[in-house]
């Protein structure tokens, strides 16, 4: 029943998620202070998303989602007002009002929506050696390929930039006059110069390539790389728009489907300017599936994940984490989430019960509620709901009803979905990759005796070509361009250092916090990357 028979909806500053004695707020000005939905699988945990993310919407705010079995992409249909529907909405003393959110499909891959991609180069070998799965030996020689590209001016843009300078960086085994007349002896030297690199560690690194090809990951890889600002929108009536990765096909690679998101995560965090607290968010992320991104995790990644988490809700971002159990999330990043929905746990063995347990113990107690025995009696639809109160403490836990979404509930047909993309606001802007000229087509050059003037090929005239082509606008391909101000940045580093001189490396500074805003996450190679060296 809805609490004292009164008709209950969203106001201008909350979310109405459910209700049982009192009803279940969501508190707009506190909702980038993250949250976790937790459960069983079949509990109702992607309805429960379901109706935030419409909320959400509803009060203007852009919303990201992976869609792990296309459940979600029923969002973009108007739902249906079936009996059961109506039914929960009238026990919560709501009118059931079906509706339709605009929604954007997004797919690595290319498939079922527009394609999402980034260069290697703001991947950096922090996450790419995640992604690998390469051992501390394997990321180190992965550091050193992206130091001596740096320095040489070698934008890395695909995965056959990638493998062109693992493949200058292997020792080479001539001597003397041979070695000498070698065209990436340069390279190499530059390579060894920072440790040791051998030919049987690269020879790994590429088999691991190998394998993320092979598994269709390397078309994340490109141009033109994805700009974060299109997952910022509202529609023409002020709602926000519904951003949607489809990501079945993804989690056939989890730690593909983990570091893609943690990438995402980090670019916001490196991306967005401070905002303090705001009225309501700009921007809400749901992380499905989220254990992935915690399994393995080296500490110093984890130490990073905590910090970005931390530290991205003054950006105004939202991080909601949905999983099957809180304990599937670290502790330290788990006090972290004020807003949280836990639908039913099963205790079919001690180990189940002990999860359970912690599962209670992770809420505001509740004298009316026996926390720990609600979890395993919970039915679909129904959940143990805290979210966080005015002053910014959790509130008790209650158990609620969680409202029934207003779009639909289930997925969208293949011709839904192709009419969705055909009407999209991004259409034509991601659809056909761009192959510029980066490393692979550089150093093919020099293989071949034709590269003068290249950046990185030691000529100062063309590293300073480049520059005024970066600032006056000259010879940038469309799609280009934040590739090229990573290469102007390196080339003018060595420029100022190595030939004018102090005053020129003032200059420098000033022109290079003139371009931080465009380059910022290549400057630090995403977020995670810069704050390592921080």
């Amino acid at each position: 029943m809805a609490p004292s028979g009164k008709s209950l909806a969203d106001t201008d500053d909350k979310i109405l998620v459910g209700a049982g004695e009192q009803p279940a707020w969501l508190t707009l000005a506190l909702a980038n202070r993250h949250g976790l939905v937790t459960g069983a699988t079949g509990t109702g945990k992607t309805v429960s998303l379901q109706v935030m993310a419409e909320g959400f919407a509803r009060a203007g705010v852009p919303v990201f989602a992976s869609d792990i079995k296309g459940d979600l992409s029923g969002i973009s249909q108007t739902g249906e007002a079936k009996d059961f529907i109506v039914k929960r909405a009238s026990e919560l003393g709501l009118t059931y009002q079906p509706d339709q959110f605009s929604t954007v499909f997004w797919d690595v891959f290319g498939e079922q929506g527009h394609p999402v991609r980034a260069t290697v180069t703001e991947m950096g070998p922090l996450l790419l050696a995640r992604m690998l799965d390469l051992n501390d030996v394997q990321e180190g020689v992965l550091n050193v390929a992206f130091r001596v590209a740096d320095e040489n001016g070698l934008a890395l843009i695909d995965m056959k930039d990638l493998r062109a300078l693992l493949d200058a960086i292997i020792p080479d085994t001539k001597k003397g006059a041979d070695a000498d007349a070698d065209p990436l002896a340069p390279i190499r030297k530059a390579a060894q110069s920072f440790g040791n690199v051998t030919r049987a560690t690269v020879g790994t690194i590429q088999r691991q390539l190998l394998v993320l090809e092979n598994q269709g990951g390397t078309k994340f890889f490109g141009e033109p790389a994805l700009s974060l600002q299109d997952f910022m929108k509202t529609d023409r009536d002020g709602r926000g728009m519904i951003n949607i990765l489809v990501a079945d096909r993804l989690l056939q690679n989890p730690r593909l489907y983990a570091t893609f998101l943690l990438w995402m995560l980090s670019e916001l965090f490196e991306e967005l300017p401070e905002v303090g607290d705001v009225a309501k968010p700009k921007l809400v992320f749901f992380f499905d599936e989220a254990h992935l991104l915690f399994n393995d995790a080296p500490k110093a990644l984890m130490d990073k994940i905590e910090q970005v988490v931390r530290l991205i809700r003054s950006k105004g971002v939202g991080v909601y984490f949905v999983t099957q159990n809180p304990l599937d999330v670290p502790d330290r990043v788990l006090g972290q989430l004020g807003n949280r929905v836990q639908h039913a746990l099963r205790a079919f063995t001690p180990r189940d019960q002990k999860a359970v347990a912690a599962a209670a113990d992770t809420f505001r107690p509740n004298p009316k509620l026996d926390t720990a025995k609600v979890i395993t009696e919970l039915g679909k639809g129904e959940a143990l709901v805290s979210f966080l109160e005015g002053n910014g403490t959790p509130a008790m836990v209650e158990r609620v009803l969680i409202r029934p979404p207003s779009a639909r509930i289930g997925p969208v047909t293949p011709e839904e979905r192709k009419a969705i993309i055909a009407a999209s606001p991004v259409k034509g802007k991601y659809d056909t990759e761009i192959d510029a000229e980066s490393a692979y087509e550089i150093l093919q050059k020099r293989i071949a005796g034709t590269a003068t003037g290249e950046p990185g090929s030691g000529s100062v005239l063309g590293k300073i070509g480049d520059i005024a082509a970066t600032i006056f606008g000259t010879n940038v391909k469309r799609g280009q361009l934040s590739t090229t101000q990573v290469i102007a940045r390196n080339v003018a580093r060595q420029v100022t250092d190595k030939v004018v001189g102090g005053i020129a490396a003032d200059l420098g500074k000033q022109v290079g916090g003139s371009l931080g805003g465009s380059i910022g996450r290549s400057l630090v190679r995403g977020a995670l990357g810069g704050l390592l060296r921080r």
